[in-house]
């Protein structure tokens, strides 16, 4: 971890945690050097969550906590925060990059643990163990092989090859699957998995179907009745992805007929804001179908990786200004130069605004010994190094600037 002393005393940078995030972020921090976290078991909505976000300069939550547009503005105190999750969902990630929140997630901590979890109910389900378990618990024994296979020789259909998806071929072609696989964008493949140009060609002549796609305009309800209707007679359809992928209804219809001949699904279109809220599901109620309550990415190691990859991206950012892992504002990665004051400097991306910057401090006379700049459509964030004795007249000169929308000694 970065050695260097922050402008701002590590004690007094307060971090709030929410969503009881893993001990592992917590130890991270604290190893780091920074001592005021503020860790809670629950997510916190709107006014409540300004209430306890006051003064606190870092923040981390799950999914429950909603980070909207009215929350940023409100806070603009906040120097980074970080979703302990796969997902950034719950973020307002368009003004996150207007104020220059840097806003960072672990998109790689969990995928094994969803990755084991879509074999296992693959497995489940071509035995039809769901439907075994609930005979069992009424006293029904049904000891028979019919409609019972091995994964075996069998085809999985993947649809989205990334992250999730790629370490489910990897672990179905270990149990002898045959792998064909979708995606939008060119990816190669590991292993035997075969790419396939088109989805319906991916899903010809599958048993299995693992859905591995992300919230997207394209993708909200993109598996209709007519996609599902194309699937093979008596194939397993398993959703471990997004909730809003798939037509619910659509499914429910074809569970019924015996098209799809059993369901895993670990996300749904609506879920429940805590666990003391009711979840409602139109396939409960149906032996084939095993309902799981998001928990794909809820092991035990996968929090704890998740704990540190993304409080470590948080620290890195406070001490070195490296956003690199932001889904906000532009990536940059920084070396050190010794003897030098870093300043930290987020502006509205507008022709003009690193000559405003080079020409401001020429003016002071200030001589830049490194600078670094990357840029999205809105945002662009630049990194100066000048010796320590300009450092204040520096960070006057960048704040002065039209299109500022925020700037920082770093150290």
């Amino acid at each position: 971890m970065h050695s260097t002393s922050t402008s701002y005393p590590k004690d007094k940078i307060k971090i709030l945690l929410l969503e009881g995030i893993n001990e592992s972020a917590v130890d991270t921090f604290q190893k780091a050097g920074y001592t005021s976290i503020t860790h809670m078991k629950g997510a916190l909505q709107g006014d409540e969550l300004n209430e306890a976000l006051a003064e606190h300069r870092i923040l981390g939550i799950r999914s429950k906590t909603q980070i909207t547009k009215e929350v940023i503005t409100a806070n603009p105190q906040l120097l980074a925060m970080a979703c302990f999750c796969i997902g950034t969902n719950q973020v307002d990630l368009e003004r996150a990059n207007e104020h220059g929140l840097a806003v960072f997630n672990s998109p790689f901590s969990n995928t094994r643990s969803v990755a084991e979890l879509v074999i296992g109910s693959a497995i489940m389900l071509n035995r039809q163990i769901p439907q075994k378990n609930w005979d069992a618990h009424q006293g029904i024994w049904q000891k028979s092989h019919i409609n019972s296979f091995e994964l075996r020789g069998k085809t999985m259909a993947i649809i989205g090859y990334g992250r999730i998806g790629s370490q489910v071929s990897v672990l179905a072609e270990a149990l002898g699957m045959h792998i064909k696989y979708y995606d939008i964008e060119t990816k190669l493949p590991l292993g035997n998995a075969q790419p396939c140009e088109t989805m319906s060609e991916c899903l010809s002549g599958a048993h299995v179907v693992s859905l591995h796609v992300p919230a997207t305009e394209a993708t909200h309800y993109f598996f209709t009745d007519e996609i599902l209707s194309s699937l093979e007679e008596h194939s397993v359809f398993i959703n471990m992805s997004r909730g809003n992928v798939v037509d619910i209804e659509a499914l429910k219809k074809h569970l019924e007929s015996g098209h799809i001949r059993g369901a895993a699904l670990d996300v749904f279109p609506e879920e429940p804001k805590s666990m003391k809220d009711t979840f409602s599901s139109p396939l409960q109620g149906m032996s084939q179908v095993i309902l799981s309550p998001h928990v794909g990415g809820s092991t035990e190691e996968a929090q704890y990786n998740i704990g540190i990859d993304a409080a470590s991206k948080m620290i890195r950012y406070i001490e070195t200004g490296s956003s690199f892992g932001s889904q906000s504002i532009p990536e940059i990665s920084l070396p050190q130069l010794e003897g030098t004051h870093r300043i930290l400097h987020i502006h509205r991306n507008m022709p003009g605004v690193l000559s405003s910057i080079n020409s401001a401090l020429s003016e002071h006379s200030i001589n830049v010994q490194g600078q670094y700049l990357m840029t999205n459509n809105d945002i662009g964030y630049v990194a100066l190094d000048v010796p320590k004795s300009a450092s204040a007249e520096t960070l006057t000169a960048l704040k002065d600037l039209e299109h500022t929308v925020r700037a920082r000694v770093l150290f």
